[in-house]
């Protein structure tokens, strides 16, 4: 029997264009999609065998609290098995996606006209949805960590690719700017948007670093919304944790959503988890929460339940792939385009590019993103879309057979050498 590896490396760009997904047919016939945050390696069995099942059964009315009853269990026990997070499954309420978790926090857990504080770069509906609820953002854009203590100005862009937890390690890579988030308050913020697993940034934060954030939180009677729908998505040596297991003043003061969608791949199945980590909050969902859960779809809660349930191996198999294709990345672009900065995410399966250098260089003046679809027909983020912060990078979704991924830098390449 062929390997995870294997039959991902034979998939071809006609397979997925064929698959009729966003990713593989918003640039054109010749475009390669490695834009929107999804993956090309198929379906999990067990999620294949639950949505057999809702077919069998014709089960595509209205959801049912039988269906929501069993999902929320499912998913308390991988928080526990996986995580250490004991939640009761109770407060595990369904969504039909993580946008619509963050239009609840705002909407129903923050203060009327209230802004919102987002750490940037930042995934890019972050950037939208508050201002289309009427709320300024104030964007705070991440601090560099100068563990080893001789950063001189500008070595520390988010280009070393160095890893792992030692000072070396950590010189370099992006951290929360608590001074900026605590400014942010003053001015009025009260709702702090956490993305942990981060987007774009890849960044897993640690236990301290959540405990610092909770603490400037918990000062100015804020709240916070943790985005943690990336966290299956972890790689060897990092420990997702969940923001509201930091603290008792966490749970209190966090709202977290998360899904199965990244992880196992069903975005289109339109099901998250808003998880409640506190009485007041579980309270006030009882009461206003319905019209946001309005909109989750009954195969989604189905095959969620069976990604938490049954797909954990065909998940290590994702992960073990992605764990080669996140230092093949770094390799090729070592090779290829040695001037883009790229460290390997702890986390998720995007790479963030920092073109700056490059097109200082090379006299280029289209954004990266524009410049690469127009001249390598390779659809990627503009890295503006995710901030201030994000001006001069793109972000490339890895999540492809390797020989995908290598033609991706190829082109990306060949276009700037004929420049």
């Amino acid at each position: 029997m062929p390997t995870f590896a294997e039959i991902a490396d034979q998939t071809s760009i006609d397979e997925l264009r064929a698959r009729g997904s966003v990713k593989w047919t918003k640039g054109g016939p010749d475009v390669i999609g490695a834009f929107v945050a999804e993956m090309d390696f198929g379906a999990a069995p067990p999620i294949e065998a639950a949505l057999a099942d809702v077919i069998r059964r014709a089960d595509f009315g209205y959801l049912s609290e039988r269906a929501t009853t069993e999902m929320a269990s499912v998913c308390a026990r991988w928080q526990h098995e996986r995580y250490g997070w004991a939640v009761d499954p109770a407060r595990i309420r369904p969504l039909p996606d993580v946008i619509k978790g963050l239009e609840a926090a705002i909407t129903v857990f923050s203060e009327p006209g209230s802004p919102v504080i987002l750490p940037t770069p930042a995934y890019m509906p972050f950037l939208i949805v508050p201002k289309l609820l009427g709320r300024e953002i104030i964007q705070v854009p991440m601090a560099t960590d100068c563990a080893a203590g001789d950063c001189a100005a500008g070595d520390c862009a988010a280009g070393d690719s160095a890893a792992g937890d030692s000072a070396a390690g950590r010189r370099g890579r992006a951290v929360l700017d608590l001074d900026g988030i605590a400014a942010a308050f003053e001015r009025g913020g009260e709702l702090v948007i956490l993305c942990n697993p981060c987007n774009p940034l890849g960044r897993v934060y640690g236990a301290d670093e959540l405990a610092a954030l909770a603490a400037v939180v918990e000062a100015n009677n804020g709240r916070v919304f943790a985005d943690e729908i990336h966290a299956p998505l972890i790689y060897p040596g990092g420990t997702h944790v969940p923001y509201a297991s930091i603290s008792e003043q966490a749970a209190a003061h966090a709202v977290t959503a998360t899904a199965a969608s990244k992880g196992w791949n069903l975005p289109g199945l339109k099901c998250a988890q808003l998880i409640l980590s506190n009485e007041a909050d579980a309270a006030t969902w009882a009461e206003e929460g319905f019209m946001f859960e309005h909109g989750a779809s009954t195969p989604g809660v189905w095959a969620t339940t069976a990604a938490y349930r049954d797909g954990g191996p065909w998940l290590g198999d994702v992960l073990g792939y992605l764990d080669g294709n996140r230092q093949l990345l770094a390799d090729l672009l070592a090779a290829q385009l040695p001037e883009v900065r790229y460290r390997p995410p702890e986390g998720t399966y995007l790479g963030w590019l920092d073109c700056r250098d490059l097109f200082a260089a090379r006299g280029i003046e289209d954004t990266p993103a524009e410049f690469f679809l127009a001249k390598a027909q390779v659809l990627l983020t503009d890295g503006a879309t995710c901030g201030d912060a994000g001006k001069g990078h793109v972000r490339l979704n890895f999540a492809t057979p390797r020989p995908i991924l290598a033609e991706i830098v190829r082109r990306l390449s060949d276009a700037v050498a004929s420049r």
